[in-house]
């Protein structure tokens, strides 16, 4: 079940796995100029890249990571009550947990919103 619902969270956020829009992408973009130019953009490659050059990250970049998953772990915690509630019978994969989730937006807990609404920042 976190499984399904860190990927829902990524999903709901429209990014793919460590690389996201805000604080992250600004964060990265230096690191992700010098490493990853001749990588093309789109399908979570320069994702891939970076975590490719984890170790040569900037201290900036590293520290963004850091922030945005430990927000993801809490925000996976939070809303696995949702996700368990509303989406039980719901296939992982594909983006249909983001889905549902999404159709029970009005309907989520304030704890996992909340959560939500801190990743897309």
């Amino acid at each position: 079940m976190r499984t399904v619902v860190l990927y829902l969270i990524l999903m709901l956020l429209g990014v793919p796995v460590a690389i996201a829009k805000g604080e992250v992408k600004a964060a990265c973009k230096d690191d992700a100029a010098r490493l990853c130019k001749d990588v093309k953009p789109g399908g979570g490659r320069i994702a891939a890249c970076l975590k490719e050059h984890e170790a040569d990250l900037s201290q900036g970049c590293k520290d963004a990571i850091a922030a945005k998953k430990a927000a993801i772990g809490k925000a996976r915690d939070l809303c696995a009550p949702d996700a368990e509630r509303f989406c039980k019978g719901v296939r992982p994969g594909r983006g249909r947990i983001a889905a549902c989730l999404k159709g029970h937006e009005s309907e989520l807990s304030p704890e996992c919103k909340g959560a939500l609404e801190g990743l897309k920042k």
